[in-house]
């Protein structure tokens, strides 16, 4: 393989890095909020509220039931409103972050409903407000299934990456179609491939890491 298609694909692999990265950091900081919302308003949150629970879990729904690739061209018009364009890495985390969002939403919240229930009714007992409650033990409480859930989300948006590469986001999507398959360079396409799968598995290890350093530190607390 010539320099040139490695520098290639350490661009392409840059590019990846930097859609997946941006999107985790906007779909976090939104999904988060989400995910909290629905977990209190749901029937026996600490904030029950039927109508505002029941229009987020439809919004949260129909956006996880969108497949990807037709996500990405509906919301084009939002994409160039947002970055002014529908082409590059910048639109593309646009969409990717569109995608990723519910998920992460579903995710905070499935963890935050397998938090024991009698460690919210204890804080409720001592006068803990709903804002205290959440900040002080659900979070703490469901962050090892949160991270695991925001681990598979990140892994998620290493393949929408690739997904969106091929419809003129770059990264090593686009590299893959263009030089993989259309000039019929399969080291190429092998090369993209064990890439992806390298960020994947790193991407793994490291919210496993993160995931068992916030277990062990919530035991050492209970002890």
């Amino acid at each position: 393989m010539s320099q040139d298609l490695l520098n290639l694909l350490l661009e392409g692999s840059r590019d990846t890095a930097y859609m997946v990265a941006m999107s985790s950091l906007i779909a976090f900081a939104i999904g988060l909020p989400l995910g909290v919302v629905l977990s209190v308003t749901s029937p026996g949150g600490i904030l029950r509220n039927k109508p505002v629970n029941a229009v987020l879990s439809l919004a949260v729904n129909i956006g996880r039931s969108a497949p990807f690739v037709i996500l990405m061209i509906a919301i084009i018009p939002f994409t160039r409103w947002v970055v002014g364009t529908s082409i590059g890495i910048n639109a593309a985390v646009v969409p990717l972050s569109v995608a990723a969002i519910p998920f992460v939403g579903r995710v905070v919240e499935t963890s935050l409903r397998e938090i024991d229930q009698g460690i919210i009714e204890a804080a409720e007992s001592m006068g803990a407000t709903p804002f205290e409650i959440i900040r002080k033990v659900l979070l703490p409480e469901g962050l090892p299934g949160i991270i695991g859930g925001l681990t598979l989300t990140v892994i998620n948006l290493v393949g929408y990456s690739a997904m969106a590469g091929t419809l003129g986001a770059g990264g090593l999507g686009d590299i893959a179609v263009r030089y993989g398959y259309q000039r019929f360079m399969p080291k190429v396409m092998l090369a993209t491939v064990v890439i992806l799968v390298i960020m994947v598995q790193l991407c793994q290890i490291a919210g496993d890491k993160l995931a068992s350093i916030t277990r062990h530190d919530r035991k050492d607390l209970s002890d």
